[in-house]
């Protein structure tokens, strides 16, 4: 079937699934899960329908715990139900999801995974909040790129109507759900063929209805809750034959083949990582430059978190492995090791221990990305350096420098894989809303949909938000994009500083790649820019032989009525200077963009 190539983010990919194959969405919004409710809540009130033809109910609630017990009373009532969530948000739902599970209800739950407060509130990404999850009866599955949000989200409605086990389908917050970039996205075509109605019908059959009274909700004794509680077995032993069954029946769709655990890398790999999330993007750029250069590494990405499949585990992974990394991002403090560790720890002794096995590999486990924390191929790089050692380091971190535990490996921050070198990478400095993030976000739409490339866009910015420094990376090319981490050191062909204050604050041209283009707003006459640049900036720019544009745009924005909002300036000028677009069409589709963003501001600011 053909599917429409689009440039969305995560969020969006989840909230487009969700709102295709429910009928009652109940809400509360939380960073970084908010945009999935909002997406929903737009769309039915233009009246889009679902592939059933009716407009989902969108509710919100007073909170995560009642968004919860909205979606456990509208799942008891045979409706189709969802909702979206993160962080301290998902543990207020998880006495409804005990509930859920324990009464074997179909549904999916979509949660951006966000770092828990502990020492302090994080609104960025981790496992923390999902591995809280682990004992809820909730099966987990993982995406790691916003085109694997779309298509599992899609895989895991039709698991858990097939398995009557919920499921909780997570992506890693900010770094996936925020991520813009193109993919093809599943259609009303594909959904359908995928929905067995068949099964919504004995869903609905199940309700609670006085046409068809049974008792639920029970309270039992010693003598029999023991054995209420094993009577699941036979139902999540079957979860991962049915999802396996499911992405095959994905794949024959469209093309897209997904396993519960994949392998990728070399065909005889002697050292191996075990990971989930977007920090696969991160290691397949790694594990593809050290094939070519002759290294016999791999990775196992992982899909299905929970039931863990052990059997498939272990046949996914090559014979010839010796050592193995397992990396989680997240922490379990007081535990000999993290859960995925302890997990992979589990199914080869329990294989060694039945028999199944004549020997064991090397097995270590350690911690990455804790609240976003960069992951880049470099870490990676680092980490199969670390199981080349003789006793590779367990427990250990990488990303940061543990200077009071000594948990820390090293690695090498210069290490740039040749993947990197076959995208253009561009680079914007810009002010929590002066609109830098949301004319980005247009250009890259602009660039995904009239071009061939594939595109990329993250957008990098701390909590304070509003009036605080944003940094937005751009990628293109002609392949699909897997780096999951930030534009680094010399990568940039094109960077663009909105607020000349940041100049002397930042060292933005340390990204400036040789022979690259620097854009910069200034108010300074013409001959006396140059003099308003800090020494370094002037010698990164003789040295890497940059290319130096500057415009005044605060002026024009004051001139055209616009107060201090620069971006559709500054966005004109990037196309102008990198030649993307014949210009005259380019400005026609940055004014079509702003029609898009705006126009529900009225028709004075649109003019402007």
């Amino acid at each position: 079937m053909s599917e429409k190539m689009v440039t969305i983010d995560g969020n969006e990919a989840a909230a487009h699934i969700a709102h295709m194959t429910n009928e009652v969405i109940a809400i509360y919004p939380i960073t970084p899960a908010s945009p999935m409710g909002e997406w929903s809540d737009e769309w039915s009130a233009k009246g889009i329908k679902n592939i059933w033809g009716s407009v989902p109910d969108v509710i919100e609630m007073q909170s995560e715990a009642g968004a919860a017990g909205a979606v456990h009373g509208a799942l008891q009532a045979g409706s189709l139900s969802t909702s979206f969530t993160a962080s301290q948000g998902l543990l207020l739902m998880i006495p409804n999801m005990f509930k859920i599970a324990g009464e074997l209800t179909p549904t999916v739950l979509h949660v951006s995974a966000r770092s828990l407060a502990v020492q302090a509130l994080s609104i960025f990404g981790d496992h923390s909040d999902v591995m809280a999850c682990r004992s809820t009866g909730y099966a987990m599955l993982c995406s790691a790129s916003v085109q694997e949000v779309a298509d599992f989200a899609l895989i895991a409605q039709t698991a858990t109507l097939q398995t009557r086990i919920p499921f909780l389908h997570f992506f890693d917050g900010f770094r996936t759900s925020h991520e813009l970039n193109k993919i093809a996205l599943p259609d009303q075509a594909v959904i359908k063929a995928m929905i067995d109605d068949d099964l919504v019908e004995a869903h609905r059959a199940r309700s609670l209805s006085p046409d068809h009274p049974v008792i639920r909700g029970t309270s039992q004794n010693p003598d029999v809750y023991f054995q209420g509680r094993e009577t699941v077995n036979p139902y999540y032993s079957q979860v991962a034959e049915k999802l396996q069954s499911a992405m095959q029946r994905f794949a024959s769709l469209t093309g897209r083949n997904y396993e519960l655990f994949e392998y990728y890398g070399a065909e005889q790999p002697d050292r191996l990582i075990i990971l989930m999330g977007s920090g696969i993007g991160a290691a397949e750029i790694c594990i593809d430059h050290l094939c070519d250069q002759g290294e016999a590494v791999g990775m196992i990405k992982v899909r299905l978190f929970r039931p863990f499949a052990a059997d498939n585990l272990l046949k996914a992974i090559p014979q010839s492995v010796k050592k193995i990394a397992v990396l989680d991002r997240t922490k379990e403090p007081g535990a000999d090791g993290e859960p995925l560790y302890k997990d992979v720890l589990g199914a080869f002794a329990q294989a060694y221990s039945l028999g199944q096995r004549e020997s064991l590999p090397r097995i270590v486990g350690g911690r990455y990305g804790l609240s976003s924390k960069e992951f880049t191929p470099a870490m990676v790089k680092g980490v199969f350096d670390e199981l080349n050692q003789q006793q590779p380091k367990n427990d250990f971190t990488v990303g940061i420098i543990d200077d009071v535990s000594h948990t820390s490996l090293s690695w090498d921050a210069s290490f740039r894989p040749f993947a990197d070198r076959d995208v253009t990478s561009c680079v914007f400095y810009g002010l929590g809303a002066d609109g830098t993030v949301s004319a980005n976000k247009n250009s890259i739409k602009i660039i995904g949909g009239q071009t061939d490339n594939y595109t990329q866009g993250y957008f990098q910015y701390d909590s304070k938000k509003s009036g605080a420094i944003t940094i937005s990376h751009l990628r293109f090319g002609s392949k699909p994009i897997h780096a999951t981490y930030l534009i680094g050191a010399n990568e940039a062909s094109f960077v663009a500083c909105h607020q000349p204050n940041f100049l002397g604050r930042y060292e933005m041209l340390d990204k400036a790649a040789p022979g690259g283009t620097f854009l910069l707003n200034s108010q300074a006459d013409p001959q006396q820019v140059w003099q308003t640049l800090p020494p370094q900036t002037q010698k990164q720019i003789i040295d890497k032989q940059l290319s130096f544009y500057v415009i005044d745009a605060y002026k024009i924005a004051a001139d055209t009525g616009m107060g201090r909002r620069i971006n559709t300036i500054m966005q004109t000028c990037f196309f102008s200077i990198t030649g993307l677009l014949e210009q005259s069409r380019a400005i026609e589709l940055i004014k079509d963009a702003v029609k898009k963003s705006y126009g529900r501001k009225g028709a004075r600011l649109l003019q402007r």
